[in-house]
């Protein structure tokens, strides 16, 4: 039995402190890990020859400011997790590992708002032929991240607003995935998994305050605070889609008027330029011709990015991050669009909030999701069954570490 405070029960705190490390971090030199986890390099050192002892991870060469170095990863058989991206056109799944590689992938085509048994089946199917591909043990997933394209009410567990997706009215999208799978499954809307893919793999590496943009059939934001996601007691921090830019504007299906929704998703926008381009344009293809030089794209475009920075500026002037990640097909405007933004926030947020915030363009592009469910898992999952073969490897002789 391990008695708080005793060498046992610090040893084992240690060791799940280098493994969380390295679980979120996918890979980390000793000397990262020494400063992350704020161990001494030598306690590093040999906590690192233990879990390597165990299998619990794998060490290789590599350099780090030109110097020779190790670098740390979980072992690549360590365990197996899924992700399962619902956007409101489409499904996306991902297997990866704990060393973060991505195994297989793939994305189909889907109405979700049509019918929750629907995507679910398909959801289930999806990850079936996939883990039978990649020639996967079932035994070995330890989880599935889910992503939905709405807020997930906290204690309930089921979507907190109907009017965004009316066919899963009352469904609680982990009880139901897990169910079909037969693994625990852990669920968050779009926007907060895309602020985790980009903070994992992404445009929001190294950055502890950030809020994740994502412009696409609605608006929202994922809200990273001293680098961990807020979601607020009821599961609904970051509808920045929902902040009033015109109280006489549009009616926006949440039952206000002139939410920056209705003057930036492409539920709205679209209709602007379809006479003269189409009922078939989506915003991919707006976007694709506002780059060609199409002077009606370029200012819808614009016009999108000057709304989208207001509310940015009321973001910074609450929550002061220090960066800011668009996402979605708008992202991929580039300049067209993050210049309006920038423009906007000069002028509506503190002047001091300003002058520290950047704002950059999603590096994942559409994987950001999909990888933030996979993120999910690996934030959520526990450390001990990672450490059952370290701790059978180790002798009652191992030293102390403090």
């Amino acid at each position: 039995m391990e008695t708080p405070g005793s060498q046992t029960s610090l040893h084992r705190a240690n060791l799940e402190r280098v493994v969380r490390a390295v679980r979120m971090a996918g890979s980390l030199t000793q000397a990262e890990i020494a400063r992350s986890t704020g161990l001494s390099a030598a306690t590093v050192s040999n906590i690192v020859r233990e879990l390597k002892d165990g299998g619990t991870v794998e060490v290789t060469p590599t350099s780090a400011g030109g110097r020779r170095a190790r670098s740390v990863s979980l072992s690549g058989d360590a365990g197996i997790v899924i992700g399962v991206d619902f956007g409101h056109t489409h499904l996306r799944v991902a297997i990866g590992n704990l060393a973060h590689q991505v195994l297989a992938e793939e994305s189909e085509p889907l109405d979700v708002d049509a019918s929750s048994a629907q995507g679910f089946g398909r959801a289930e199917e999806l990850v079936n032929r996939l883990v039978e591909q990649a020639g996967i043990s079932r035994e070995k997933v330890v989880g599935v991240g889910l992503g939905v394209p709405g807020p997930i009410d906290v204690e309930s567990g089921t979507l907190g607003s109907t009017s965004i997706l009316p066919g899963w009215s009352g469904i609680n999208p982990s009880d139901e995935l897990s169910g079909r799978l037969g693994v625990p499954v852990h669920v968050d809307n779009d926007a907060n998994l895309g602020a985790l893919g980009e903070m994992v793999w992404g445009a929001g590496r190294g950055v502890r305050d950030l809020a994740y943009i994502k412009v696409a059939s609605g608006v929202g934001a994922g809200l990273v605070i001293d680098g961990q996601i807020y979601r607020g007691p009821g599961g609904t921090a970051g509808e920045i889609g929902h902040i009033t830019l015109d109280e006489s504007g549009p009616v926006c299906r949440c039952g206000n008027r002139g939410c920056l929704e209705t003057f930036a998703a492409a539920r709205y926008v679209l209709p602007l330029l379809q006479p003269g381009y189409g009922s078939e344009l989506t915003m991919e293809r707006v976007v694709q011709l506002a780059r060609e030089g199409d002077p009606g794209c370029r200012r819808v475009v614009a016009d999108v990015g000057r709304h989208v920075g207001s509310g940015v500026a009321n973001l910074c002037n609450l929550l002061n991050p220090s960066r800011v990640v668009l996402g979605g097909d708008l992202a991929e405007a580039g300049e067209l669009v993050l210049g309006p933004i920038r423009d906007s926030v000069s002028r509506y947020a503190i002047p001091s909030a300003a002058r520290r915030l950047s704002v950059a363009p999603g590096a994942l592009g559409a994987r950001a999701e999909v990888l933030g469910a996979l993120a999910l898992v690996l934030s959520e999952m526990g450390d001990s069954t990672l450490l059952l073969g370290s701790e059978s490897a180790q002798t009652s002789t191992a030293p102390a570490f403090t």
